[in-house]
C-alpha cells in the first residue's frame, strides 16, 4: 500500500537514494478495498510490509536488491524471531544493514513496521 496514514511521503528521491517510510503491513481491505493490516501478527504483516516497500521502490526502478538499510520496529521483543523468518524469507540472501527496535506501539495497531533506505542511480 503506497497511501500514507499521515503527512508524509510514501517514498521520496534524493540523488541516488530512495527513501520509503515506514512500511505496515496493509493489504486492501476484502468488503470496500479500504487498507487493513493483514491477518496473522508480526510474520505475515512484516511479509505484506516489505511487499508494500517493493512495489514503492519498483515505481523508481529500483528492487529489494538495492536495499542497503533498514529499521525494523516491533511491538513485542519476543517477536524477533518471528520476524527474521519473515525478513530472510522477504530478502533472501540480500543482506543489507538493519535496526530492529522494540517500541511500545505503532499506527493502525500494527506488529510491526519497517523503514526502507535504497541506491539506484536515476535514470
Amino acid at each position: 500500500m503506497s497511501t500514507p496514514v499521515g503527512p508524509y511521503s510514501p517514498i521520496v528521491r534524493a540523488g541516488s537514494w530512495l527513501v520509503c517510510s515506514g512500511q505496515l503491513g496493509l493489504a486492501p481491505g476484502a468488503d470496500d478495498g479500504a487498507p487493513a493490516l493483514v491477518d496473522g501478527g508480526p510474520g505475515p504483516q512484516l511479509t505484506q510490509a516489505v511487499a508494500n516497500a517493493a512495489a514503492l521502490l519498483a515505481g523508481h526502478g529500483a528492487h529489494l536488491t538495492d536495499v542497503v538499510k533498514t529499521t525494523v520496529f516491533a511491538t513485542d521483543a519476543a517477536d524477533f524471531p518471528v520476524v527474521n523468518e519473515a525478513y530472510v524469507a522477504a530478502f533472501g540472501n540480500h543482506r543489507p544493514a538493519r535496526s530492529m527496535v522494540a517500541v511500545s506501539a505503532l499506527p493502525m495497531g500494527a506488529a510491526v513496521e519497517i523503514e526502507v533506505w535504497a541506491r539506484r542511480d536515476p535514470s
